[in-house]
């Protein structure tokens, strides 16, 4: 059916995309069967995540591993449609992110106990964040050296531009709003954090002074509170269904051979990123958590961050499940993790441009020194803050770190990088999210407002 109403409009012009879509009804509808019969929220999402894999790997498999999957007619009509439910349900989420930000850090602040102490939960928090990025670094320049990664590779240009970089002081004085309505708008969420914090503290300035009560404004908040809680638990709702397509759109539309060419790369990646679980596990054991039950309560964060790729699609579900499962306190846990999707991310903003900058270091024939270890951590630390938590921001981390190691001019060379990046991401993006849970239970810690009995409570209860 080579006609522009079917392939270009309907995107329905090969039997096999109808197919292939009628299989993916049919998974919708199994998942809405099991949900109406009542399985738990996280035996659904894992179900999802299973299917969506199996859905993936099938039509790589149908097509016979082609090396550009997006020239495949029945791939490229099939995962458009995908994306009508799981960038729909992406979409919604991040629909929530700014209002549930914003409402919910005034709302707690407003509500906090005499004496709550917002200067100690900040210094604890950007010391947690952005200490675990560090570790985050040396963990991926390490393995890259210890396996010569990059080493027999050719410098290789391509049309990717690298970042400007920019002075220190320009970039925490962007985090600064000078419209929020801009910051809104734009999803700058540090900047919106700032904004709530200022403009919760005032108020409750207001109401201890005996200034004014701030009866109307508290009643407000509480109920946009309460109204955005439901319309999240809502959303949050429908991600077994959205997993199922992520999942399934992102393992159908990369080729085999990208990911071959770069197995090393992939590898390391990963057993960075499972290094830095084993880290953050046994940081919370530190503190007097236990691990097992952070990682069973916090499978369905994890679940959403590996399939959607995005730390500030994950959000509204991080918030909740710290404050409902993980015992946090609510202050801590919309602080905390509304820094993280921006700023100390240690899978995108840690391991990654670690392995990036060892990668280009090897293929440019740069010794790599004691001296260019410690300003690489440095550098990947500091360039940490301000990366936006959405898909493939971690591009623009790694050019802020090659640039201040002085690799800049080699940006280019990194395009066989970019060709699996969404693979890589999933599991960056999961780590990111367990960063953001895990720094905000040892702030809470620190803070001594964390409910050791919520944690310890063996319902898992829904998300």
């Amino acid at each position: 059916m080579n006609i522009p109403f079917f392939t270009d409009y309907l995107m329905l012009s090969n039997p096999l995309s109808i197919g292939i879509i009628a299989v993916f009804v049919l998974a919708l509808i199994g998942i809405y069967v099991l949900q109406r019969k009542g399985t738990s929220f996280g035996n659904l999402v894992i179900i999802g995540t299973i299917v969506g894999a199996v859905l993936g790997i099938a039509v790589q498999i149908i097509a016979g591993f082609p090396d550009d999957p997006s020239k495949v007619v029945y791939i490229k009509e099939s995962t458009k449609w995908f994306s009508l439910v799981g960038g729909g349900f992406i979409d919604l989420i991040r629909m929530l992110v700014i209002p549930i930000v914003f409402i919910s850090i005034v709302h707690v602040i407003l509500h906090m106990e005499a004496g709550a102490n917002l200067k100690k939960l900040v210094v604890a928090m950007v010391s947690t964040n952005l200490g675990m990025v560090a570790v985050a670094a040396i963990v991926g320049l390490v393995l890259g050296n210890a396996f010569g990664l990059g080493q027999g590779f050719d410098i290789v240009e391509s049309g990717k531009k690298i970042r400007e970089i920019k002075p220190m002081v320009d970039t925490f004085r962007a985090l600064i709003p000078s419209n929020p309505i801009q910051a809104a708008a734009e999803t700058n969420v540090i900047g919106i954090v700032v904004f709530a914090i200022i403009l919760g503290s005032v108020a409750r300035l207001l109401k201890k002074t005996g200034t004014n009560s701030m009866e109307i404004f508290t009643k407000l908040f509480d109920e946009l509170h309460q109204l955005i809680s439901w319309v999240a638990d809502f959303i949050i709702g429908l991600m077994p269904y959205g997993v199922v397509a992520l999942l399934a759109s992102t393992l159908a539309t990369r080729g085999l051979q990208a990911i071959l060419d770069m197995g090393l790369f992939v590898v390391l990646l990963y057993v960075g990123l499972l290094i830095m679980f084993v880290v953050q596990a046994i940081l919370i054991a530190s503190f007097g958590y236990n691990p097992i039950t952070y990682f069973k309560k916090a499978k369905a964060p994890l679940l959403l961050a590996f399939t959607s790729r995005s730390s500030m699609g994950v959000l509204p579900l991080t918030v909740e499940t710290l404050t409902k499962r993980l015992g946090v306190n609510a202050t801590t846990a919309n602080t905390v993790a509304s820094f993280g999707t921006t700023a100390g991310m240690q899978g995108c903003a840690g391991v990654f441009p670690a392995l990036v900058v060892v990668y280009i270091s090897n293929v440019a024939n740069i010794p790599f020194d004691l001296t260019m270890y410690i300003m690489s951590v440095i550098v990947i630390a500091i360039g940490s803050v301000g990366i936006a938590g959405v898909p493939g921001t971690a591009t623009m981390a790694a050019s802020v770190s090659l640039s201040g190691t002085g690799l800049g001019a080699y940006f280019t060379s990194i395009s066989p990088i970019l060709a699996i990046d969404p693979l890589i991401d999933m599991g960056r993006t999961c780590l990111n999210v367990s960063g953001s849970l895990t720094n905000a239970l040892v702030v809470d810690k620190i803070m001594g407002t964390i409910d050791k009995d919520a944690y310890n409570n063996p319902n898992e209860g829904r998300v």
